[in-house]
């Protein structure tokens, strides 16, 4: 199962991005987004978003 980031709370800093092994995060303009085929559920962008708008799906 992979996580999904709330667009609502996501500040866009990128700190998810930066932490993810899979390079699973993806992102159009201030839009991100988690590629769920790429994403092996690690929690690493969970652990790194300020925000806390990562969760699981």
């Amino acid at each position: 199962m992979a996580f999904l980031i709330d667009a609502t709370t996501c500040g866009n800093c990128g700190s998810c991005k930066s932490e993810c092994p899979n390079e699973a995060i993806l992102e159009k303009g201030e839009v991100h987004w988690i590629d769920p085929e790429k994403c092996v559920d690690c929690g690493s962008c969970k652990e790194a978003c300020p925000c806390d708008a990562i969760s699981e799906a």
